[in-house]
Formats: C-alpha cells, structure tokens, sequence
C-alpha cells in the first residue's frame, strides 16, 4: 500500500458502562507515524453497530453531560423493537445515528487540526460489549 494512505486498528476497551473515551492521544501518536509532517486527512470509524465517534470538550462533565443528553433522547427501557441483550439495549442500535460511526479531520503539518478544547472520543452505550475497535486511517 502507497505512503500516502496508511491504517491501524485501536483496540479499546470500554468495560460494563457507558463511556466517553478520548482516543485523541492514540490519533495523534498515530500521525506522528502515518502522515510525518504532511497533510492531508484523519479519518476515524468504529466498526460496530452500538458506538459512534464524537468531536467534544472532555473533562469538564461535557462527557457525562453526552451520555445524560442520550438517556434523555433515547431512553434505556423497553420501547424498542430490537430487543436482545440489556434491556433497553434497542436504545443503544440508534445511537450511532445521533452520534455517528465515523469522523474526518484535518491533518496540517502531520498535526490534528482540532479546536482548542475538542477531543476525538469513542462514544459506547452498551455494556454488553466491552472490546471494541477503532481504525484510524490516513490519507495523504
């Protein structure tokens, strides 16, 4: 494969809660490697059907704020047609459609072009799964 597209999978472990996990140090050590000083674009995805990735503040309670706002749109009880696992884990299979799978992002001068208080963060509602994975792909 040409230099100019490069890809690495993060595995991530989330545990048996919900949890906003900032994945912004992983990206960046990725980029020291895969684009070395160039330009061009970070493409993020979690290739599952109950995660998705969030461009957010961290650390001020913006992440249990998130998680808050999504109880309060997707509620964790039985309303749901799809019905396996946890109860209320139907709630969890229409996340990624508030928050979705996948974000693109510049890359300037082999850096992360993010705002002064943005993170890249993995956004998992179900506590069934506790492994996932996250590509980081670059291009060049």
């Amino acid at each position: 494969m040409s230099d100019a597209f490069t890809t690495r999978m993060l595995n991530v472990s989330t545990g048996s809660r919900e949890r906003v996990v900032d994945l912004t140090a992983d990206c960046e050590e990725f980029l020291r490697e895969a684009a070395a000083g160039r330009d061009g674009l970070l493409n993020i995805f979690v290739p599952h059907a109950t995660a998705g990735i969030a461009v957010m503040e961290t650390g001020s309670g913006s992440d249990d704020d998130l998680l808050a706002a999504l109880h309060t749109l997707l509620p964790a009880d039985d309303r749901w047609q799809h019905r396996h696992g946890s109860p209320g884990h139907g709630r969890d299979h229409v996340m990624p459609a508030i928050v979705p799978p996948h974000a693109t992002l510049p890359v300037i001068g082999g850096r992360l072009e993010l705002g002064t208080w943005q993170s890249v963060c993995l956004v998992d509602t179900n506590k069934d799964n506790p492994d996932r994975r996250v590509r980081l792909s670059f291009l060049g």
